[in-house]
């Protein structure tokens, strides 16, 4: 596959020599791939099902899966790719500076941030839920949760968007992490969690007798692998790495074997565009 990848990779670049020289910051995402043999790639550490680090240090679920097909269209191995723990404060930042050349993690496509990075996709298309405890019978929407503890983490406009929709009396509360939030929640400290619900669905699936997912959407959101806002080339590859992905069958194989334990009802192949 990696060999496959390099050629098209090669392929794509002006000349042949590109493909040789080593390459700079402000290159394409093709050209340093290429230059380098190596991509440092977002994604966050602590989301099951989507992307985690394991205790013996291994990076899995389907946020890594699209990361390391996209990286092998590229023409870069997996033992080459350098995993970097994306908190969702620091996303653009993490691009714009260089530190990752890629990010995929369960990154929303919003036009606020295409004024500062790029998007390829989407490859993913979800919408906002909330997680509550399974005995919780009397919360079945943002609505209820007036009076009530909503967490959230910091750095995301998910529990804004429940107060200043459909709860105004609501009360933040902010972690750094999606795991203290549901942590909070299993200890009473807060009433409910929200954010994207493939991302509670890995949850419930770690505690299906304590916890539930209300199961009402009440937004759509469209996952896209950010990058550098004028990188044409790099944003044209990444798309359809995307589509390769999906047409092959890798992108529902890796969706039922991370998220389908969980009960999630998938939902089908998102329209790729280069955004």
């Amino acid at each position: 596959m990696r060999g496959r990848g390099l050629l098209v990779a090669c392929l794509m670049l002006v000349t042949t020599a590109a493909c040789s020289q080593e390459a700079g910051p402000s290159d394409s995402l093709v050209v340093r791939a290429v230059g380098s043999n190596k991509l440092t790639i977002g994604i966050r550490f602590d989301q099951p099902g989507l992307s985690k680090r394991t205790i013996d240090g291994r990076y899995v679920g389907f946020d890594v899966d699209v990361a390391k097909y996209i990286a092998s269209e590229l023409g870069v191995d997996e033992d080459h790719i350098t995993w970097h723990d994306s908190k969702p404060s620091s996303r653009e930042t993490d691009i714009t500076s260089g530190t990752t050349d890629l990010m995929v993690a369960t990154y929303s496509i919003t036009e606020k941030r295409k004024q500062t990075v790029a998007f390829a996709g989407p490859y993913f298309d979800t919408g906002q839920d909330l997680l509550v405890r399974l005995r919780s019978t009397d919360i079945t929407g943002p609505e209820n949760l007036n009076g009530r503890k909503l967490c959230a983490v910091g750095g995301t406009t998910s529990a804004e968007q429940v107060r200043d929709k459909f709860a105004q009396a609501v009360q933040l509360v902010e972690y750094p992490r999606y795991q203290d939030c549901v942590t909070a929640l299993l200890a009473g400290q807060v009433d409910a969690v929200t954010t994207d619900d493939v991302i509670l669905a890995g949850y419930v699936a770690q505690n299906p007798e304590l916890l539930r997912v209300v199961g009402k959407p009440f937004s759509k959101e469209k996952y896209g692998v950010g990058l550098r806002k004028d990188d044409t080339e790099g944003r044209t590859a990444v798309a359809r790495a995307i589509q390769k992905m999906i047409s092959s069958g890798e992108w529902l194989a890796s969706l039922n074997r991370n998220i389908g334990p969980s009960g999630y009802r998938i939902p089908p192949p998102p329209q790729v565009t280069e955004q």
